[in-house]
């Protein structure tokens, strides 16, 4: 056979590059080495409930037409992240709000919460943070700092704050009203019934073939293509020549607990002692309202990352961004490779931000 493109990777970037071009009249195949679809995003239903098989996500964004773009393809609910963070004993909400304030310290109005939060950082004295706790501090004091900052950000990158670099944390939003919406953005949600649905109709009359890892594929392939959209991790398309990009991984651990209805109240509960070896337990259910006799949760656990892992976050340090940046030089010199989504660019991207850049990758394609 011969295509227009052959899509590396079956996740959102890719099945939107792949939608598009279809409905441009391009032929396309899709692979992917994993044994479904959607990536990241892949829900599954069990006991009634979607589950996130890859941690929660919340799909939020500002941008009007990416928000239609994606209800083409599902239905959202009108679901609301607000996390709450376990220290101890001790419950907060989160963002870090008045609501947060008010449990820490037994006050009520945002001026109350301002002078502490001043005083704390005028009495830390940090003039120039030289690492990610005196930055961290600098910014929200020492209370909510060690409370709902170290213990978790040590957990997440496997390292003492005080040995993180400080550009890591560049702001931290603390809110002075009661508003336990964690995202400022215009639209979230959840599609009703998963985000696998998504895909399902993105790819919907194209070839897909799961399973299937690239570079075994292309040495046995006789399929023809006029270019490639690889979304894997660019310094393994390139075999590691110049050396090993750096990720964070993640683990999951999923329970079934058959006799209990509601086993946190919250679809994210964050775990921020760095004592809790897990960072946050998601209940699923919650994330459409679920009634179901029976829940699930998954732990999730920060991990380092080594070659064979699943890549989740780019380490986007000095020493790795300049790396990535000569591989984007040999990238560029593909003429017929083009390079997409958070592995294919070594950058974090939210949902809506793939969409974005996927449909702008279209636009320049078809320019």
């Amino acid at each position: 056979m011969n295509y227009d493109y052959l899509i590396v990777g079956a996740g959102l970037f890719g099945s939107v590059f792949a939608y598009e071009m279809k409905k441009a009249g391009k032929s396309c195949l899709v692979i992917e080495k994993r044994d479904h679809i959607a990536g990241n995003i892949y829900t599954k239903k069990q006991q009634g409930i979607w589950v996130h098989k890859y941690g929660a996500h919340i799909f939020h964004t500002s941008n009007k037409k990416i928000w239609e773009y994606v209800n083409q393809f599902a239905e959202f609910n009108q679901y609301i992240n607000s996390p709450v963070a376990v220290y101890k004993d001790e419950l907060y909400n989160l963002p870090f709000n008045m609501n947060t304030f008010s449990k820490m310290w037994g006050i009520r109005t945002p001026d109350e919460a301002k002078e502490i939060i001043e005083n704390q950082i005028e009495k830390a004295g940090v003039k120039e943070p030289a690492n990610l706790e005196e930055q961290a501090i600098s910014l929200v004091g020492t209370d909510v700092y060690k409370k709902l900052v170290k213990g978790y950000t040590e957990k997440q990158w496997g390292r003492d704050c005080k040995e993180l670099p400080s550009f890591i944390i560049k702001r931290l939003p603390l809110r002075f009203t009661y508003d336990n919406n964690y995202f400022n953005d215009r639209y979230q949600g959840i599609p009703i019934g998963g985000y696998t649905q998504i895909v399902e109709k993105l790819l919907k009359g194209i070839e897909v073939r799961l399973s299937t890892e690239y570079k075994e594929f292309m040495a046995s392939t006789t399929d023809t293509f006029g270019k490639i959209l690889y979304t894997g991790m660019i310094d393994e398309f390139f075999d590691y020549k110049l050396g090993e990009l750096e990720y964070r991984s993640l683990q999951f651990e999923e329970e079934t607990l058959s006799n209990v209805e509601n086993y946190q109240g919250n679809a994210v509960v964050n775990y921020t002692e760095r004592e809790v070896p897990y960072t946050r337990i998601i209940e699923h259910k919650h994330f459409e309202f679920g009634n179901q006799l029976s829940t699930i949760i998954t732990k999730e656990y920060p991990a380092t990352w080594k070659k064979g892992d699943e890549p989740y976050y780019p380490i986007n340090d000095e020493k790795n961004s300049d790396l990535y940046e000569q591989y984007k030089q040999l990238a560029d010199k593909e003429v017929n490779v083009l390079f997409g989504g958070r592995l294919g660019q070594y950058k974090y991207y939210d949902m809506d931000k793939v969409i974005e850049s996927a449909l702008q990758m279209v636009t320049e394609e078809m320019a």
